[in-house]
C-alpha cells in the first residue's frame, strides 16, 4: 500500500512539472530568426536585435493560455486535496475529490 501512494504522489509531481513546462517553456516553434511561443513572439533581425511581441489575441489562443493556467491550478488543488485526504480520511477511504480535481486538471490540458 505504501508503494501504491508514493506512486501516486510521483504521478501527481510528474504532472506538475510537465504542466508548468509545456505553460513556461519559451519556445514552441523556431526558424529562421522566429521564435513564437504561448505568450509572445520573437523575431531576430540582422543586427542580431531581438523583437518580442505578446502573442496574438486570437481568441483560441487566450483559451488555449486560460485552459493551461486552469489545468496548473487544478493539479495544485488535486496534490493538496490528496494530502489532506490522505491524512484526514479512514482506512480504506476513497479519493474522490481528489480523483475529480485530476480529471478536471488532465481534460483542461487536454490530454483525454
Amino acid at each position: 500500500m505504501l508503494l501504491l501512494l508514493l506512486g501516486i504522489i510521483v504521478l501527481h509531481v510528474a504532472v506538475l512539472v510537465l504542466l508548468f513546462v509545456a505553460t513556461i517553456v519559451s519556445q514552441w516553434i523556431v526558424g529562421n530568426g522566429h521564435a513564437t511561443d504561448l505568450w509572445q513572439n520573437c523575431s531576430t533581425t540582422s543586427g542580431n536585435v531581438q523583437h518580442c511581441f505578446s502573442s496574438s489575441a486570437n481568441e483560441w489562443l487566450q483559451s488555449v493560455q486560460a485552459t493551461m493556467i486552469l489545468s496548473i491550478i487544478f493539479s495544485v488543488l488535486s496534490l493538496f486535496l490528496f494530502f489532506c485526504q490522505l491524512f484526514t480520511l479512514t482506512k480504506g477511504g476513497r479519493f474522490y475529490i481528489t480523483g475529480i480535481f485530476q480529471i478536471l486538471a488532465e481534460s483542461n490540458s487536454g490530454h483525454i
